[in-house]
């Protein structure tokens, strides 16, 4: 049985600042992310992320940024 997931992300993506290079997407664990037909990357399943960061922390042009909430943040 998985545990279920903790966290909660949302990706803010600065689209002019992306070329396209995917290095986000290769080094994303879950599969999240994809570049769309113009090689912007986009969130295509984002309730698989699990705030990792990687993305965040692989893009060369400081392009998106992995915004986490834990559960506990989110009960309010």
């Amino acid at each position: 049985m998985m545990a279920k997931k903790q966290t909660k992300a949302k990706h803010v993506i600065n689209r002019e600042w992306c070329k396209g290079c995917g290095i986000c997407v290769h080094f994303c664990p879950g599969n999240v992310l994809e570049l769309d037909e113009w090689f912007k990357c986009f969130a295509a399943r984002p309730d698989d992320c699990v705030g990792c960061r990687l993305c965040e922390l692989r893009c060369p042009d400081f392009a998106i940024q992995v915004v986490v909430q834990s559960k506990q943040d989110q009960v309010a």
